[in-house]
């Protein structure tokens, strides 16, 4: 289980985006966080995948507390999530190829012997034909891009998936196939999902349960 506690988190310690928020995500769950822009949930999403050390709360994976954070936490815990983020041109190095971008995580975590074909089937899932693999991000469009994006958070195959606005971006086509994608993995391999948005309408499609920014306990 993922299981955030009474985090409190932000940029400022004096004036927290984040107070007292708790949520829990089951294996296997898909869980939809609603709530406006600015209200604070992409900064707890990236509290729950690690990437951001909240000020106080507590943050439980399967039961044992987590106590280190972005690099510096176990790679046992940080490679047990994929994140996928809002604006693929802010998160992918524009120096690199869609397939060295795919494949960057296998490169930070020592992985470098992994099959070609493995790659290319990945990208295959998400919707990239090989002809786009060896374009950098500027010869792509935005949908095409954030597809390599979501092939980077499956390449390691993580137990939690972290979508945060995801297709906010994208146009309704490219969102079903996005979402399509990662509901092949959860049924596949029994991922737990974490999905942040404010289109009501999707999230509800979208998850077994949504949970609204108003009922956290945060304010």
């Amino acid at each position: 289980m993922l299981e955030l506690r009474a985090i409190t988190a932000g940029y400022d310690r004096n004036a927290p985006v984040v107070r007292d928020a708790s949520l829990t995500v089951e294996p296997g769950e898909a869980v939809g966080l609603l709530g406006p822009s600015g209200c604070g949930k992409s900064t707890l999403a990236r509290v729950a995948a690690l990437l951001h050390r909240p000020y106080s709360g507590a943050l439980l994976l399967d039961g044992a507390p987590v106590r280190r954070w972005r690099h510096r936490a176990p790679r046992t815990q940080r490679t047990a999530f994929g994140v996928v983020f809002q604006q693929p041109r802010l998160s992918a190095d524009p120096r690199l190829s869609l397939t060295d971008l795919i494949t960057e995580p296998l490169r930070a975590t020592g992985r470098r012997d992994t099959p070609p074909e493995q790659v290319t089937e990945l990208a295959t899932a998400v919707g990239l034909t090989p002809d786009l693999l060896s374009r950098r991000p500027h010869e792509v469009s935005d949908g095409q891009l954030q597809r390599a994006c979501l092939a980077r958070a499956l390449v390691l195959r993580p137990r939690w998936l972290i979508c945060d606005e995801m297709t906010a971006m994208l146009d309704a086509s490219t969102t079903a196939a996005l979402v399509t994608v990662v509901e092949d993995y959860r049924r596949t391999t029994g991922a737990g999902l974490l999905a942040v948005g404010h289109d009501h309408t999707l999230l509800h499609r979208w998850c077994d349960r949504t949970v609204h920014w108003n009922t956290l306990a945060v304010g």
